[in-house]
């Protein structure tokens, strides 16, 4: 057991205050996003309308995110993005298109 009974004073110092500088080095993305989702929205619609086969409103709406995302972490996402989108929806076309080659292929196969 502890016998030893010291008080100890709690004393505390005067409150410190500080300032924070508002002002970032960053720049003000708001602007940026909405032009951003402007011609995200815009290259998407153009692509889906071109797109003959209704399935591939998924792959093309999936690769207009990926490319989104890619191009959003650059300094230039405007710039970066329709590129992006480009390399991706034609990915995209490609991998359906194996894709109804290889189910097609396995169906005869099934069947046979």
């Amino acid at each position: 057991m502890n016998n030893n009974k010291t008080k100890v004073t709690a004393r505390f110092a005067p409150e410190t205050r500080f300032t924070l500088p508002t002002a970032t080095n960053a720049p003000f993305r708001t602007n940026l996003e909405t032009e951003f989702e402007r011609l995200k929205k815009r290259l998407l619609a153009a692509t889906l309308d071109e797109a003959e086969q209704p399935e591939l409103n998924a792959p093309l709406r999936r690769a207009a995110n990926e490319a989104a995302a890619l191009a959003w972490v650059t300094f230039y996402p405007l710039l970066v993005f329709p590129a992006l989108f480009e390399e991706k929806s034609r990915a995209a076309v490609r991998q359906a298109a194996r894709q109804a080659r290889i189910y097609a292929e396995s169906a005869e196969i099934i069947a046979a």
